[in-house]
């Protein structure tokens, strides 16, 4: 009797044991037959059963990069943006405004992959996966995430060799810029305006991170950052008083020349701006939205050899 439970508890245990191990065995078998396998930004580990046919981007950033690497004939749709657009997405079915994406509008596009913005449109992917609609969710904003996300784009539209030769030029234009400017460390403050006020952009911002890349040093490396925004910490002129940046670089939500005018009047008017060394010196510049608002995504050089330019206007006029 005991051998014949020892026997029948043995086969129960070998079953379960067998049961146990079939799931690794088919999700690794699955994943050998996908397309792609591609991990996101939000850590997702995606499988794309085959090469996408139609797909929809929420972000206008994600379109130069499509193209460069063979993607443009698979978009079906786009956001509105004021930004520039390529060409070959003008006349694409629009999904929405980029801070209001109306998820009929990309479902009616009928699209196999959905590239959502990180950190504005991921509340659509639980709609879109309830739809059977694969979803990536990619972040464009600093020069390390455009590099990565080019990689991406290239497995999704299987252009490897076109991905990496543009991460290649890129990084050899943005090398280029630094090799022709002094290697002195800049002490910079790069400040946002918008209608609510002024803010500074850390490290983190745009214009942060491209002023990072150039060597120089942001005054407000280190301040408390906002609650709702980790790349951008109150704005205190006192601070900056006794910070006293020998460059400041202004980016803003409204018209430059409108900004521009209001802030020289300020700073012209009231002493305590006088006292700061780039504000005396004539050092402060104002950066255009195109490269410095939204990511300028494969655009980085350019938006790095714009800053140097306006340091250093003399090294390019060579």
């Amino acid at each position: 009797m005991k051998k014949i439970l020892f026997l029948l508890l043995s086969a129960v245990f070998m079953l379960a044991m067998a049961g146990c191990g079939s799931q690794p065995a088919d999700k690794a078998d699955n994943s050998a037959k996908a397309y792609a396998v591609i991990t996101d930004d939000l850590g997702r580990e995606v499988v794309l059963p085959q090469k996408p046919a139609r797909i929809v981007v929420t972000s206008a950033s994600f379109l130069e990069p499509l193209e460069a690497v063979d993607g443009a004939s698979l978009v079906v749709g786009r956001p509105d943006s004021k930004t520039k657009m390529p060409a070959y997405a003008k006349e694409l079915a629009s999904v929405g405004k980029v801070y209001q994406i109306d998820a009929e509008k990309v479902l009616a596009c009928e699209p196999d992959l959905v590239i959502v913005n990180k950190g504005m449109n991921e509340k659509l992917v639980s709609t879109l996966e309830s739809n059977g609609i694969k979803t990536l969710v990619l972040d464009m904003k600093s020069y390390e995430d455009v590099k990565r996300e080019v990689g991406i784009l290239a497995q999704v539209t299987g252009a490897k060799n076109k991905g990496d030769k543009l991460v290649a030029e890129m990084d050899a234009k943005i090398q280029s810029v630094k090799d022709k400017i002094p290697q002195d460390k800049r002490r910079v403050s790069v400040i946002h305006s918008t209608s609510q006020g002024l803010t500074v952009q850390l490290e983190g911002s745009i214009a942060g991170s491209v002023a990072k890349m150039l060597g120089w040093e942001n005054v407000a490396s280190g301040t408390t950052p906002l609650e709702k925004n980790p790349d951008a910490a109150p704005y205190s002129l006192e601070d900056l008083v006794a910070q006293n940046p020998e460059l400041i670089f202004v980016t803003s939500m409204g018209k430059l020349d409108t900004i521009k005018t209001e802030m020289d009047a300020t700073m012209k008017e009231n002493p305590a701006w006088q006292s700061v060394a780039a504000v005396r010196e004539g050092r402060v510049y104002y950066l255009p939205q195109d490269l410095f608002l939204l990511s300028p995504g494969i655009h980085y050089p350019e938006a790095v050899e714009m800053m140097a330019k306006c340091v250093y206007p003399e090294v390019f006029a060579k």
